[in-house]
Parts: structure tokens; C-alpha cells; sequence
């Protein structure tokens, strides 16, 4: 039985990809791998957002080919969208296939005859193309399955290339999103996370087509549903009734993730964010206010051009205000193709490295004090598996405490209640309590 294997960079999207074309191999009587080194296939499932994540995808191709020189290597993804005939040049690409056509390569794979070296299939992305929600059962090894509700973007921000690799928005219908997730409780999965590329904008499209909001409510009707959890919503769709929501059913995870970009109105103008940063301030406040013990996180992108120390400053202060409880941060990446391409401002690295040092550590304090104010408190959580990442022994709690249990013996997807037991800077620990939620 022939072995692939499948390595993913970039976002929870991608990931949900991932997990589709996995599905869809195993369909076909192959047997995954966690080793790439012993595959006869390899899926390199890639990211464009910054020239780092270019970098990386270039660099552990050429390792795998050097690894497993005998591999069928397939690249596919956001980079092998926007730059294919790069990808295709690297030594030991077999294959290089773009988004259009993502959803379909096992089928590509099962039909392809040509080896020749760097072949590109790149098909259009078109805006009036059905959405076809993928299945999630095989989740390589993760506890949490991805249900991606939507795909595409019709956001024109100026420093991002998602619309162009990622094509418009396109959403799956209802029934199918809600069919899914029935299988996967089937299933036995205790969390599922919704997600999509602008997942706010979930059904605005199509004609009579559900909200997110009346997506989620007849979610969380499903029988034996264990936990829902949301993944990235910009702030412009972000509908103030699902805090309600979520305020109103405790199989609804208490965590949101909001990504503010800048708290400079001069800067989001520049980034063509169609929100000024008192909004964004409202909302961090309103869901404070609805659910005071919610996980909330945003990504901020640092050193978009012509950032003055005033716009820093801004940013900060408007992060200091607010009950954020963690921060991704980003250093702004030039890609040819959008608007910021040609901005003058540049603002030098040494700058913007001292101002990510100086945003991380707020983070790190914030989500510190975050977790203890839960110490000895019990809290509801997930048990993850070692796939994860984390380590061994780890939960994940409803607002998105990540815990160590010494000892801990039960496998993972077990809902489960803990105690908090102690609190340092790069880690909680916690212990068992009586009783599955």
C-alpha cells in the first residue's frame, strides 16, 4: 500500500485543506505517514502571507527531496497559486497545483500519467463556483477537527494577498455545514472548530442563504454536541449577537479571536480596513461585558509603511485599554501584487523588531495575569493529543487556557473538568476534577 504524507504551513484554512485532501486519499487505499522519510507521496500544503513563509516552504522542499529523493513531491496551496513556476523550478517537484484545484488532487493524482518534473495544474478561481464543504474525519492526528465553512475573500486591505491566491468568497450551504458536523458527533468528536478565510461574511452572498448566526444557532441544536469554537472573525463582521449566543450555551467556547491590524485610524485608512480603532475598543469592551471570563485574542501587524512612533503609540495604548488575553503579532511583509507593494515609509527592521519585543511582552504579562485569575478556580477543557504540539499531558480550556496535568493518563477528546492548580509565566498547571461536563 502506497504511503503519503502531508506537510501544512500558514492557517487554520489550510489546515482544514489539508485535512480534505487527506480524506480523500485515504478514499483511495493509501496509508498516511507521519514520516515523510518512508512516503512515497508528499504534500506540501503552503502559506504566501509574508516572504518568511516563502522562505520556509522553499527551504523544507528542497530537505525532503534531499531526505527522500525517491518521493512524488506536490505543492500546492497559497504560494503554488501565486508563484507556481518558482515552486515547479525547485529540484524533486513533481508537481505544483493551485487552489482552484486543490480540493480535487487526489482525484489529479489517481489520473495523472505526466511525471514530468515541475508539471503546474493552475486553474481560475471563479467567483461563481460552488462551494463544496470538505470532510474533516481525518484530522492527521489532531484532536479538533475543522469544519471551514467558507473560502475566499472580497476584502481589498492593501498589504494582503489572500483575495488574489484564495479568490473570492464562497460559502457552503447550510445543510451541508450542518450535516457535517452531525457526522463528525457521530464520530465522537467532543470540539469542532469553524473556520474559513473571512468566516464573518459566512452566506452574505448567496440569495436567501443563513447568517453565521443562524448557522450557529441550529448548531448548537445538534444532539450530543459537545463544543463549538470560532476561529479568526475581522471586526466588521463580527455580529455582537453570537456573544449573546455564546453567553447562552456552555457547548459554546468562551474565546474569540478579533483581528484589529493597528489602533491607529491614520494607519487602518492606509491598510484600507473599512473600521476606525474606536470600534474595534467598543467591541473588546462589549464582549468583555457579556462574557468576563472570555479568552480574547487579536493579530496586530507591525511596521506597515509609513508607521510613525504617534501610530505605534495608538496601537499600543488602544491594546493596553482593552481586556485583551493574548497577541499575535507580525512584522508587515511587502507582496508584489497588492497595493502596499509601492508604499513609500518603509520602516526600518531594527524599528519594527523593537516594537514586536515591545507588543510580545505586553502579551506575555496580559495572558499571565489572564490565567490567574482562574487559580483554584474549575473550568471546563478538552484533553488534546500529542500531535498537538504541546506536548504530553496537555488540556485546552473552553477560553483557551492550555494546561499540563502531571500524570494525566486519559486519551485525548475527553471533555473534562479542571482545577487550576498553579500559574508561572510559561505555564499552568492543573489537576483533574470529578465528573466528564
Amino acid at each position: 500500500m502506497s504511503k503519503f504524507s502531508i506537510l501544512t504551513f500558514g492557517c487554520r484554512c489550510n489546515q482544514a485543506d489539508s485535512a480534505a485532501m487527506r480524506e480523500g486519499l485515504c478514499r483511495r487505499s493509501m496509508l498516511e505517514s507521519d514520516n515523510p522519510r518512508d512516503s512515497d507521496l508528499i504534500i506540501v500544503n503552503t502559506c504566501t502571507v509574508t516572504h518568511r513563509a516563502d522562505q520556509q516552504v522553499r527551504q523544507t522542499v528542497r530537505r525532503l527531496h534531499r531526505e527522500n529523493p525517491g518521493a512524488r513531491v506536490i505543492v500546492t496551496g497559497c504560494y503554488a497559486e501565486r508563484d507556481p513556476e518558482t515552486l515547479s523550478a525547485i529540484s524533486g517537484v513533481s508537481l505544483v497545483v493551485g487552489n482552484a484545484d486543490k480540493e480535487r488532487l487526489p482525484e489529479i493524482l489517481t489520473r495523472e500519467e505526466d511525471q514530468r518534473q515541475g508539471r503546474i495544474i493552475r486553474g481560475p478561481l471563479e467567483a461563481d463556483r460552488d462551494y463544496l464543504l470538505p470532510p474533516m474525519t481525518h484530522t492527521g492526528g489532531k484532536t479538533r477537527p475543522l469544519v471551514k465553512l467558507q473560502d475566499g475573500c472580497d476584502s481589498r486591505c492593501s498589504y494582503c494577498i489572500v483575495p488574489q491566491v484564495r479568490g473570492p468568497g464562497r460559502s457552503a450551504r447550510p445543510e451541508d455545514v450542518l450535516a457535517e458536523v452531525r457526522s463528525l458527533v457521530q464520530a465522537g468528536f467532543q470540539e469542532i472548530v469553524l473556520t474559513g478565510v473571512h468566516l464573518g461574511s459566512f452566506g452574505r452572498k448567496i440569495k436567501g442563504h443563513a447568517r453565521l448566526i443562524d448557522l450557529l444557532q441550529e448548531i448548537l441544536e445538534i444532539p450530543r454536541l459537545g463544543r463549538i469554537r470560532l476561529s479568526s472573525i475581522e471586526p466588521m463582521f463580527f455580529d455582537r449577537s453570537i456573544v449573546r449566543l455564546a453567553s447562552e450555551n456552555s457547548a459554546f467556547a468562551r474565546h474569540f479571536h478579533i483581528p484589529m491590524q493597528s489602533g491607529s485610524d491614520r494607519i487602518l485608512r492606509k491598510m484600507r480596513r473599512p473600521y476606525r480603532a474606536a470600534r474595534v475598543r467598543e467591541l473588546f469592551q462589549y464582549i468583555q461585558s457579556e462574557l468576563p471570563d472570555a479568552g480574547l485574542g487579536t493579530d496586530v501587524l507591525v511596521g506597515f509603511p509609513g508607521e510613525t512612533d504617534e501610530d505605534f503609540a495608538e496601537t499600543r495604548r488602544l491594546i493596553e485599554e482593552s481586556p485583551l488575553t493574548y497577541l499575535h503579532v507580525f512584522p508587515f511583509s511587502p507582496r508584489e501584487g497588492t497595493e502596499a507593494w509601492s508604499l513609500p515609509g518603509l520602516v526600518p527592521w531594527q524599528l519594527v523588531k523593537e516594537r514586536m519585543a515591545a507588543l510580545l511582552e505586553i502579551s506575555r504579562s496580559r495572558n499571565l495575569a489572564f490565567r490567574q485569575r482562574f487559580l483554584g478556580r474549575v473550568l471546563p477543557a478538552i484533553t488534546l493529543a500529542r500531535e498537538e504540539d504541546l506536548g504530553a499531558s496537555v488540556v485546552l480550556t473552553s477560553n483557551y487556557i492550555h494546561a499540563h496535568i502531571p500524570d494525566f493518563s486519559l486519551p485525548p477528546n475527553r471533555l473534562l473538568n479542571i482545577r487550576l492548580e498553579s500559574i508561572s509565566r510559561g505555564r499552568t498547571s492543573a489537576s483533574v476534577v470529578n465528573g466528564v461536563i
